[in-house]
């Protein structure tokens, strides 16, 4: 039996981070991924509840509204991949998005780990101050990439 993430919820000033699955707005994180995104444009809702639900996910939130979200795939043992990160252009330029990793890396589920991994198009500097650093060895890692799935 999968045990339940544990809940994490940390304020800054007007901001909250929260891992509370109960919290999140998926309507707004839906419409920014499948909208506004360069990497999860056109994801079905039915791929992205599926996602959302085996998941460990952090929402931010300024008052009663979601205005970032961060999704982690991990096994908790060895390894995560933090994905799906946004902050709403009203809410950038403010250290959110530093905090939110910041949190991310902290959270008592995702200690001990040996590998964090992520992918990013243009948000390098964000990741470096955390340690992130491009791959190694990139000839050691394979995928396989569909690139029109949901067609």
């Amino acid at each position: 039996m999968v045990k339940p993430y544990r809940i994490v919820e940390q304020f800054r000033d007007d901001y909250l981070i929260s891992t509370d699955p109960s919290k999140l707005n998926l309507d707004v994180v839906f419409d920014y991924l499948t909208n506004e995104s360069y990497w999860a444009c056109g994801r079905p809702r039915d791929v992205f509840d599926c996602s959302i639900e085996n998941s460990l996910n952090f929402g931010i939130f300024f008052g009663d509204n979601q205005i970032g979200f961060a999704r982690i795939v991990t096994d908790r043992a060895t390894f995560a991949w933090i994905c799906d990160v946004f902050v709403l252009p009203a809410h950038r330029g403010k250290g959110i998005a530093s905090w939110m990793i910041e949190s991310i890396l902290k959270h008592p589920d995702l200690q001990g780990l040996r590998s964090f991994f992520l992918a990013t198009r243009d948000a390098h500097a964000l990741y470096a101050q955390f340690g992130f650093k491009s791959l190694e060895d990139p000839s050691r890692f394979m995928m396989i990439r569909k690139p029109t799935p949901y067609r």
